[in-house]
C-alpha cells in the first residue's frame, strides 16, 4: 500500500468496529492504542496503515521541512495464526523512526488468550531538494559548481544528511570514489586539506583580550572547519579547529 501526504485524518472510531483509529503520535516511539473487536490479518494491516498515516501527518506538522512524503506499508505474513485479542496496540519500536526502511509493531495487550507481538514493514521516502553528481569523482578530488545538478531526492534513502546548499559541497573533496547520479550527502565530502600529517601549523590560543601564538606538528591532515590534534615541541597534545587562514585555534 502506498500513500502520499497530505493525508486526510480518519473519522472517529465507532463501537464494535473492526478497525479503530489509533492515537496520532510523533516519532517518539510512544505507543498508541486502538481497540479491535476482531484481529483478522486484514484488520491488523489496516490498523498499522492508519497508525503510520497519523504519525506521518503529526511529524510533518512539527518539523517544518520542505519534504514530500511517500509511504509504503507492507502486510503481515498471511501464514500467521494469532490468538484472538480485544486490545491491539500499534507502536514504534525503541530506537526506530519512521524514516527509510523501518517497521512498526502490533501487539496484543489485553484479554488475549496468548500474548503476541508482530511487525509490519514500512518504507518512508522523504522527497526534497538536493544535488546529484553529474560525473564520477575520484577520492580526494575537489568538487566544483559543475560537479552536480539540483534535483528532488529521497532524503530518507541513506542515514547521512543530504547536502542542500552549494556552499556545503563546492570546494570540498570526495571522501571516496563517487559515481554519477549519486545524491550528495554529508559523508561523501570533507573540506580540502590545508595541511598534511606531520606538517608544521600555527596555533592560536585565545583568551579574554589576548592571543598566544605557538607552533606544533599536525597529528593528522585536516581542512578548514575540522578539529585536529597538534603535538607541541614539549610533547603535549592539544586539540583545535582549523580556521579559514589555515591556523589552528585552541579555545580557553
Amino acid at each position: 500500500m502506498t500513500f502520499r501526504t497530505p493525508i486526510l485524518m480518519p473519522e472517529p472510531c465507532r463501537p464494535h468496529s473492526s478497525l479503530l483509529r489509533p492515537l496520532a503520535l510523533a516519532l517518539l516511539g510512544t505507543a498508541c492504542t486502538g481497540v479491535a473487536a476482531q484481529n483478522s490479518l486484514p484488520a491488523l494491516n489496516a490498523l498499522g496503515e492508519q497508525w503510520v498515516q497519523n504519525a506521518i501527518v503529526q511529524e510533518e506538522g512539527g518539523q517544518g521541512l520542505p519534504l514530500r512524503m511517500e509511504v509504503q506499508v507492507g502486510k503481515l505474513d498471511p501464514r500467521l495464526q494469532l490468538a484472538p485479542c480485544n486490545q491491539v496496540e500499534a507502536y514504534l519500536p525503541a530506537g526506530s523512526k519512521l524514516w527509510g526502511r523501518t517497521r512498526i509493531g502490533l501487539r496484543c495487550t489485553e484479554q488475549g488468550a496468548r500474548p503476541w507481538n508482530v511487525f509490519l514493514p514500512v518504507t518512508v521516502q522523504a522527497w526534497g531538494p538536493g544535488w546529484v553528481l553529474a560525473t564520477n569523482v575520484n577520492s580526494g578530488e575537489a568538487l566544483d559548481a559543475s560537479s552536480a545538478t539540483q534535483a528532488e531526492v529521497d532524503w530518507a534513502a541513506d542515514p547521512s544528511p543530504v547536502l542542500v546548499q552549494p556552499g556545503d559541497w563546492v570546494g570540498q573533496t570526495a571522501t571516496r570514489n563517487l559515481m554519477a547520479q549519486q545524491v550528495l550527502r554529508q559523508s561523501m565530502v570533507r573540506p580540502a586539506v590545508v595541511f598534511q600529517k606531520g606538517g608544521t601549523v600555527k596555533l592560536l590560543s585565545k583568551g579574554s583580550g589576548f592571543v598566544i601564538t605557538s607552533s606544533g606538528k599536525a597529528v593528522t591532515a585536516a581542512g578548514v572547519g575540522e578539529t585536529v590534534k597538534v603535538r607541541m615541541d614539549n610533547g603535549q597534545l592539544v586539540s583545535g579547529t582549523v580556521n579559514a587562514q589555515g591556523d589552528v585555534e585552541v579555545g580557553p
